[in-house]
């Protein structure tokens, strides 16, 4: 097996020699166990050696398993927190106290895998979370916060037995691989619930939170839901749903027993950045005229930010959009205000949608790369108006470089 003497060489082997979901979609879904097991056993890591916090849902899990970890860290821990899909560098979803795993430590991991010769047909994402426990466990880290990548109960990260797990909440996406309805998709992240472990819900819904309590039922594991346990946090520089994120992600660090001051949970949010790279999420990229990055990109998502964004709009609003193939962009159109200028965006990643795709949909204006689409909305608009870009993370990616936040 050639080996992988440098960091483009070892990310380029990742992605070809193990199939990602970031590039390839639901042909590179994987799900089950087994071949996580086999993989960490030849590498001899152990999942369990570093207390985990496990965080599942189809929206918010990001930015929850962030506030747990920029938590953690205002009280002196040593955290490292396991994200995808990352957005500008592989480095982004491995990272300790802040920090990005280090090139060197992508082509040790590498070459350590491909030295062994083994025959296990791991996905990227099984070898990637792999790595990041590896290094968690080479750092020494006091806490792991562990964001599943698709689903829960096949998904890689649910070999971990964690002190609490966590489920954001539930809604329609990724249907082809998760179920065709709420209560489907329900029953699959509510596979990360574990015997005699602590689940906090974060949205407490009729659809979902009797599936929710029998599974917990079932395994005799506490069940919290954030909607009845409210923190006081209305002083917070918090928006809408950010506000039940950071309170479900207080919950959870609750019941293993930690408190924190005011003071400590703004210092959290402040800090939130270097604590963590969290990073497009209603994240203003420019003022005069207002630039809000975001990567919204279901109808539930779209739904939550959408007052937050008019809210936000003194004047005219304009939105670019970008989408995948596999995403049914018709419905999210129609969420977007009559009064709004809607244009799309095709971005770098091959899974874009194309010209045609978008045209089919009755888009008029599709701009072909993110750099022209920003210079040309921004001609258009006055310094009282807002542009809205979302809809994707592959869209973010796309950023002019001196905006990259690493």
């Amino acid at each position: 097996m050639e080996q992988s003497s440098t960091y483009q060489e070892s990310i380029a082997w990742l992605f070809s020699r193990f199939p990602s979901y970031q590039n390839l979609g639901a042909a590179a879904y994987k799900p089950g166990l087994e071949r996580v097991y086999q993989l960490l056993d030849i590498l001899d890591i152990d999942a369990h050696q570093i207390p985990s916090i496990h965080v599942a849902g189809t929206n918010g899990k990001g930015s929850t398993a962030a506030y747990c970890t920029s938590l953690l860290m205002e009280q002196g821990y040593k955290v490292g927190l396991f994200t995808s899909p990352h957005i500008y560098d592989f480095s982004e979803r491995i990272r300790v106290n802040g920090l990005p795993i280090s090139q060197s430590a992508v082509i040790d991991f590498c070459q350590h895998f491909q030295h062994l010769n083994s025959t296990i047909d791991a996905s990227f994402f099984e070898l990637t979370f792999a790595l990041a426990l590896a290094h968690f466990q080479a750092e020494n880290c006091d806490y792991i916060v562990i964001e599943t990548g698709l689903g829960g109960r096949l998904d890689a990260t649910n070999i971990l037995a964690p002190k609490v797990s966590v489920i954001t909440n539930i809604a329609l996406d990724h249907q082809d691989l998760l179920g065709d309805t709420i209560a489907q998709i329900a029953q699959e992240k509510a596979g990360i619930i574990k015997q005699k472990t602590p689940v906090v819900i974060g949205d407490k819904s009729l659809a979902t939170q009797t599936i929710f309590q029998e599974k917990a039922d079932l395994l005799n594991a506490p069940i919290y839901f954030s909607e009845d346990i409210q923190f006081e946090i209305s002083q917070l520089p918090l928006l809408g749903y950010q506000k039940n994120n950071f309170n479900t992600a207080l919950l959870a660090l609750q019941t293993i027993g930690f408190e924190f001051s005011s003071e400590q949970q703004l210092s959290a949010l402040e800090n939130l950045r270097s604590n963590t790279g969290f990073f497009g999420r209603l994240d203003v990229f420019q003022t005069n005229p207002k630039i809000i990055i975001d990567v919204s990109h279901n109808p539930a998502g779209i739904t939550a930010t959408l007052p937050l964004i008019e809210n936000e709009c003194e004047e005219q609003l304009y939105i670019l959009y970008g989408a995948a193939k596999d995403k049914d962009a018709s419905e999210i159109l129609t969420l977007f205000p009559n009064h709004a200028v809607v244009a799309a965006c095709i971005f770098s990643n091959p899974r874009s949608k194309n010209l045609q795709e978008w045209q089919a949909l009755g888009v008029q204006t599709v701009y072909n790369n993110l750099p022209q689409a920003l210079e040309d909305i921004k001609k258009q608009m006055q310094p009282t108006d807002l542009l809205w870009v979302t809809g994707s993370f592959f869209l973010i990616s796309d950023l002019p470089t001196e905006k990259k936040i690493f």
